[in-house]
């Protein structure tokens, strides 16, 4: 099993910038990909940005050039650096990994752009 953490997150104006942090902890040995996932209300969970041993780095298109994720394979850290936020990043940020076998989710953290 594997337990994540996450912290960063809450209220910016449009422009601005947050810094998403998660720390894995548990069966982290056998993680091959870690990211961030957001969900709004009455849609579905969408991938922002991950790292994988498998497909490298990925970023949603509307996030490119804005968003920078950077994970951490010795402190089992995963961060999304956010910035130039709009009111359409308004979310629930999930912090995500996987180990090949099972998924695992973090508790999530609010992200309200809006002035």
């Amino acid at each position: 099993q594997v337990q994540l953490v996450e912290s960063g997150g809450g209220l910016v104006q449009p422009g601005g910038s947050l810094r998403l942090s998660c720390a894995a902890s548990g069966a982290v040995s056998h993680i091959n990909a870690m990211g961030w996932y957001r969900q709004t209300p009455g849609k579905q969970r969408e991938l922002v940005a991950r790292v994988s041993s498998r497909r490298g780095t990925q970023y949603v298109d509307s996030v490119k050039g804005r968003f920078t994720i950077s994970r951490d394979n010795v402190a089992n850290t995963v961060d999304l650096q956010m910035t130039s936020l709009k009111p359409e990043d308004t979310a629930v940020y999930y912090c995500y990994a996987a180990d090949g076998m099972f998924e695992y989710w973090g508790q999530g953290t609010q992200v309200t752009v809006d002035s």
